[in-house]
């Protein structure tokens, strides 16, 4: 006699991610062996513009609801929206990833609540950062054509701590590099993917 059961078909899951934390993602779900994820990020650069945010996830939600996504993941945390953000997904009734903004995940939004305070004048390096520091800051700050900025964006920081995902040495002297562009003291602190691989592990729905 035939076998008549079907095993139980996992459910597809949309992550609408910062493309800033792209790589990371796509590295936790090989780490989770999925093969139901789907990926769309959002441009990095609203990263300078986190107004753009909350209204581009509406429009992104919506879309993935069309194509029947029903298990959705914003990758985001707050990121500066101010709340606006939280007020788009709980309309469409989805969860982003707890924290501040992907400074805060990485760390560990706990300690990074314990440790407020220490971090006040730091300028934080991630390893997207660290790749594209002149396309994704010097250059859209206009510090490439005007260097006399630099003291006034960055006067305020004493330190710029670079937040690693991974030991790469390449990455570990490009923010290197950046640090000593800005005049900044440096630190390295390697945090992995921090509350990022729980906040999506978690999320993922088999």
């Amino acid at each position: 006699m035939a076998d008549t059961r079907t095993s139980k078909t996992p459910q597809k899951t949309r992550i609408i991610a910062c493309g800033m934390i792209a790589r990371e993602v796509i590295a936790i779900n090989e780490q989770l062996d999925n093969d139901h994820i789907d990926l769309k990020c959002l441009p990095a650069e609203y990263h300078h513009f986190p107004a753009k945010i909350a209204p581009a996830i509406d429009v992104a939600i919506t879309k993935a609801r069309e194509e029947g996504y029903q298990n959705i993941i914003v990758g985001y945390a707050d990121c500066g929206t101010c709340g606006e953000l939280d007020k788009v997904c709980e309309k469409h009734g989805v969860e982003r990833i707890e924290g501040p903004h992907c400074f805060s995940f990485y760390i560990g939004n706990d300690q990074f609540t314990r440790d407020g305070d220490a971090y006040i004048t730091t300028f934080f390096i991630t390893d997207f950062l660290a790749r594209h520091f002149d396309s994704f800051l010097i250059k859209p700050l206009g510090l490439d054509k005007h260097p006399q900025l630099r003291d006034i964006y960055f006067g305020n920081y004493t330190r710029a701590l670079y937040l690693a995902q991974t030991n790469n040495p390449e990455l570990d002297a490009a923010a290197k590099a950046a640090a000593h562009y800005l005049g900044l003291e440096y630190e390295r602190k390697f945090t992995g993917f921090g509350d990022l691989n729980d906040a999506l592990a978690n999320r993922i729905k088999s």
